[in-house]
């Protein structure tokens, strides 16, 4: 469902995109090429800051966002999903935030406050809040990561992950392509 937020924006969706008939989209919120959003995500751009002004929730070409991820924002914050990122399912990414190109984000992990360098990895049930993560960081199950985390204690992405993030994006593409087939939008 596409609807306008309570400051009269709406969404802008590529035709090229497939947003599932579930799925909650409000607000100033971009949504570009072959970009799947799944079963009941919510990507919310509602709320302003002190003065009034609100920037877009954005989600770059070919990432997938997938079933019941919320995406939100605090006081009217960018929220910015690169290219090629997947957002796994009940993942939470809430601004300020950002996150790079090539990403993967594990199922229940939640990213607030941080910028996400791209080709990064964030394996299941993560907390990032507070702390950047450089590129090509492989963030291992069940790890919170907030501003007093020693980055040297994780390593960098093995070649094994970036090949499952790079399956997963191909995966989520080919979806966009089915199921607007079945629409009869293509």
């Amino acid at each position: 469902m596409l609807r306008k937020n309570p400051s009269g924006f709406s969404p802008v969706v590529s035709e090229k995109a497939f947003i599932d008939p579930t799925a909650i989209i409000c607000g100033r919120v971009v949504i570009e090429d072959n970009v799947f959003v799944g079963p009941y995500a919510v990507i919310r751009a509602d709320e302003v800051d002190a003065e009034g002004n609100m920037e877009p929730i954005i989600i770059g070409r070919d990432s997938n966002i997938q079933d019941g991820v919320v995406i939100h924002s605090k006081s009217g914050a960018a929220v910015t999903i690169g290219q090629r990122t997947s957002i796994a399912h009940r993942s939470i990414i809430h601004g300020p935030c950002e996150v790079g190109d090539d990403v993967f984000i594990g199922f229940n992990s939640v990213v607030f406050r941080s910028h996400i360098h791209n080709g990064s990895v964030i394996r299941h049930n993560c907390v990032i809040d507070g702390l950047d993560l450089p590129p090509q960081m492989h963030v291992p199950p069940m790890t919170n990561i907030g501003p007093e985390f020693d980055l040297s204690a994780i390593e960098q992405v093995p070649p094994d992950y970036s090949s499952f993030s790079e399956s997963v994006v191909a995966a989520n593409h080919w979806l966009v392509e089915g199921y607007k087939k079945l629409a009869n939008e293509l």
